[in-house]
């Protein structure tokens, strides 16, 4: 046994090796090292770190089975309030969430919560394991939008009570961000996420992809088709741009656009004929997981790769750990830098971004240090290539074709944040389609609130 007041560590890909490939970076624990890690655990019985945890897993009773190596009963426990296990496992922020009110961290490391999660669901999906299904259909039909992280959670937690869920997904694939938009060194596709996917049809939720709500049919067509309730979690997929001239240059992208060119349509893989730019040397703006997504993603495409954020280290809003592993690997960070102009040739083809330095002045309303230029500062760097990744609003194609459907001014929806409720009857919603951009976790959090209300709802109709 080691020092009890620190992690047992994960195995991680060599840096030079992994900045070649797009393998998973992080390798997860052996069995010994899981049971090592979790003999770590106090078994708190006020356990704060569930109430750190969006879906409130018990953290404390799943680990407690890891101890005793009965990891099948470890995984039907996490099970019976995620759906997305081993996802979670890999992309949660733990830090900021459950591990963040470890008590084990007061005086020492939390426990990798995180890691023991990735361990449990990995085994269960090696041996055959699935999740328990439920009994019996309680005859009642519900439409969810989106097979996103809010969406497979919502559809799974309403399946678990015997409602006959549809998931209708605008896509050739489930998974909405989980297929495109995280790259595959994070989060592998078809070995992590098309199996949680499958999951969660085995729960006796069916999936029709190819269909676009609000355009190949409207959310009161799906009431007509006898849908009770409709679950909207359609995400946040339409990207944010600067405003600065060159921005429709040949060259430049969206992140949401380069992932999914890079996810969905396979371009990582020399056996797919995808059209990707081929660029040599690449500038990412921004600051978030995306961002360093994106970033992490060119450079394994071969090229040179720098990221550009208007703030210093300390207000990178990316997880530390990204920022880690994108420095490991070679992205180099311009700080306190911010574009002006992306240059171009007579071709429109991008040639380099124009900058400008930038200091930090007094906090503004995120609380962060708000970025002013300097007079003076400015500079070009040569690029063939920008991506732009400054976050996302949701598609307004949904809420502009279903009437009585309140939106505020970013035109992301109105939703109960207890139960996800709209202001049309029979319409709940949840996830990025209503926050904007955030995390995985706090999505699926949205789907199990909003699975709660139309529960209820449809039980007290």
């Amino acid at each position: 046994m080691g020092d009890v007041l620190k992690k047992v560590p994960v195995k991680e890909q060599d840096p030079k090796v992994r900045a070649t490939n797009f393998d998973e970076v992080c390798l997860g624990y052996s069995e010994a090292e899981a049971l090592e890690e979790a003999a770590r655990c106090l078994n708190c019985k006020n356990a704060k770190c569930i109430s750190g945890c969006p879906v409130n897993i018990r953290i404390n009773d799943f680990i407690a089975c890891v101890k005793e190596g009965d990891f099948g009963k470890a995984y039907q426990i996490i099970s019976e309030d995620s759906s997305l296990p081993a996802v979670c496992g890999r992309v949660c922020p733990q830090e900021k969430q459950c591990e963040g009110k470890c008590i084990r961290g007061i005086k020492g490391e939390a426990i990798s919560i995180g890691k023991l999660e990735r361990f449990v669901a990995d085994w269960a999906r090696e041996k055959g394991i699935k999740p328990a299904s439920p009994d019996q259909k309680n005859g009642h039909k519900v439409a969810v939008v989106g097979s996103g992280p809010a969406g497979l959670t919502c559809a799974g937690d309403l399946a678990r009570k015997g409602y006959d869920v549809t998931i209708f997904e605008a896509l050739h694939k489930a998974g909405g961000v989980l297929t495109y938009g995280i790259p595959e060194f994070r989060l592998p596709k078809d070995e992590v996420v098309a199996k949680e996917v499958k999951n969660v049809e085995g729960l006796g939720v069916k999936i029709e992809t190819d269909v676009i709500v609000g355009r190949t049919e409207s959310v009161d067509e799906l009431f007509e088709e006898g849908f009770e309730a409709v679950f909207i979690g359609s995400g946040a997929g339409l990207p944010m741009f600067m405003g600065i001239p060159g921005e429709n240059a040949n060259g430049v992208f969206s992140a949401n656009e380069y992932l999914t060119r890079s996810n969905l349509m396979k371009a990582f893989r020399s056996d797919y004929d995808t059209p990707i730019f081929p660029a040599k040397k690449v500038v990412v703006v921004g600051g978030g997981n995306v961002a360093m997504d994106a970033a992490r993603t060119a450079l394994r495409m071969g090229a040179e790769v720098h990221l550009v954020y208007r703030r210093s280290e300390a207000e990178l809003p990316a997880r530390a750990e990204e920022v880690h592993h994108a420095k490991e690997e070679g992205i180099l960070f311009d700080l306190l830098t911010n574009p002006t102009e992306i240059l171009t040739d007579e071709n429109d083809n991008v040639t380099g971004i124009r900058c400008i330095r930038m200091e930090l002045g007094e906090p503004d309303a995120s609380g962060r240090r708000r970025p002013v230029p300097i007079e003076g500062s400015e500079f070009e760097m040569e690029c063939d290539a920008v991506i732009m990744s400054l976050g996302t609003s949701p598609n307004p194609l949904i809420s502009s074709t279903t009437e009585g459907l309140d939106v505020n001014r970013k035109k992301c929806i109105v939703a109960s944040e207890e139960d996800g409720k709209t202001s049309r009857e029979g319409v709940f919603a949840g996830g990025d389609a209503v926050t904007g951009a955030a995390t995985v976790i706090l999505a699926m959090g949205a789907g199990k609130a909003a699975a709660r209300g139309i529960d209820e709802y449809l039980r007290n109709k």
